[in-house]
């Protein structure tokens, strides 16, 4: 059996858009055997099975000393465990991981490795910061050495070019349990008779705009209220905002549930909204069409994939509202018109669950993950 060896900052219980990816694919692959080396952010396990991946953390906190002192860290613990398991390849999840992998080049460790982009954040925040600058030649020799690339939208595979990377990158969006999120609803949220619940499932970030969410609330009527599933550091912060505007009662901040159990807080709701500043993929939206909500978005980064506006995108099938961004009354009037026409709604959210089904179910995306593994094994 193959043995891959995965980089990843952060996994479970610290849960994002690509530690669902890692978790849902490799659970698919059984012919693989696969470690990863991530941070332990404190009180965790140092080693423990989780899926279908052995997870072995470095560290014990999660300050910012913390993440930089990763690097070395896992560098270490990978030239370790490659002395114990012999791994064919590595794995890093985002641009970042490439660090521990140049380090152990460096080393005389030369293992083929993919290199998978589910970043969020724009171009400018993850590469031309000024304590990132310095490093940046290393981040490009970890590109420019890469066995093969693989980013989860069109707008990523830009970025591998950009630093050097001369082969064919692979464009694998994330995906969706389809079975999961299309079953039944039951009641998990106290709705009064006549409220219209916005939802979204995502982090309380900047780039994420529930500030404009919050804002939109004052150019619709009392019954529309936000509902947000999701950790993050902006919380005070939004509630404030909601306080400010008159809207706190209207609004609430609540802890995401788990993947797993989501599926039943989507069907209790209305419409899905997440008006991102900027945008890797976005799980969250495919989530919520295979749960037959209409979604209202901007279509910054890797929205445009799979985000198509009857006004914006004639030439495509409708799957979703599209928006500016910073854009409070766009997305008001979004609101209104899926509000106001129910039989369009219910066009556009069969076209978007068919796209669903057909292009992003995490059987499809695991099995394409496969290949490129495969691929790179025929070259040890």
């Amino acid at each position: 059996m193959k043995r891959v060896l995965i980089f990843s900052l952060a996994y479970y219980p610290h849960v994002g858009g690509a530690e669902v990816a890692v978790k849902e694919i490799t659970d698919r692959i059984k012919d693989i055997e696969f470690h990863m080396v991530t941070m332990n952010f404190g009180g965790e396990a140092n080693e423990e099975k989780i899926g279908n991946v052995f997870v072995h953390r470095v560290g014990n906190g999660s300050s910012y000393l913390h993440k930089i002192l990763f690097i070395p860290r896992a560098a270490a613990a990978a030239a370790r465990l490659h002395r114990e398991h012999h791994f064919d390849a590595f794995w890093a999840m985002m641009s970042y991981m490439l660090f521990p992998i140049v380090l152990l080049r460096f080393m005389g460790l030369r293992n083929p490795y993919l290199l998978t982009l589910q970043e969020g954040d724009p171009w400018e925040h993850m590469f031309s910061r000024w304590f990132i600058l310095p490093f940046r030649p290393l981040l490009s020799i970890g590109f420019k050495n890469a066995s093969a690339v693989q980013t989860i939208s069109t707008y990523l595979a830009e970025w591998s070019h950009r630093m050097g990377y001369q082969g064919l990158t692979s464009i694998i969006p994330n995906g969706v349990d389809v079975a999961l999120f299309t079953r039944g609803q039951h009641q998990v949220l106290a709705k009064k008779e006549g409220d219209t619940i916005l939802v979204s499932t995502s982090r309380l970030v900047h780039k994420n705009a529930l500030d404009d969410v919050i804002r939109a609330l004052k150019f619709l009527p009392e019954h529309i209220r936000f509902v947000n599933y999701g950790f993050g550091p902006d919380k005070e912060k939004l509630q404030k905002l909601a306080e400010a505007t008159g809207v706190a009662n209207r609004v609430s901040l609540l802890p995401h549930p788990g993947v797993p159990e989501l599926p039943p807080y989507l069907k209790a709701v209305d419409i899905f909204i997440r008006p991102s500043r900027s945008e890797g993929m976005g799980n969250s939206f495919i989530e919520a069409m295979a749960a037959s909500l209409p979604v209202i978005a901007t279509q910054e980064g890797g929205i445009a994939d799979f985000l198509f506006d009857a006004k914006r995108n004639p030439n495509k099938e409708t799957t979703g509202w599209a928006v500016d961004h910073d854009s409070p009354e766009q997305i008001a009037k979004a609101v209104k018109d899926i509000l106001n026409n129910l039989d369009q709604v219910a066009r556009v959210t069969a076209t978007a669950k068919k796209l669903v089904a057909e292009k992003y179910d995490w059987n499809l995306i695991a099995n394409k993950i496969h290949t490129l593994f495969s691929g790179i094994f025929g070259r040890i």
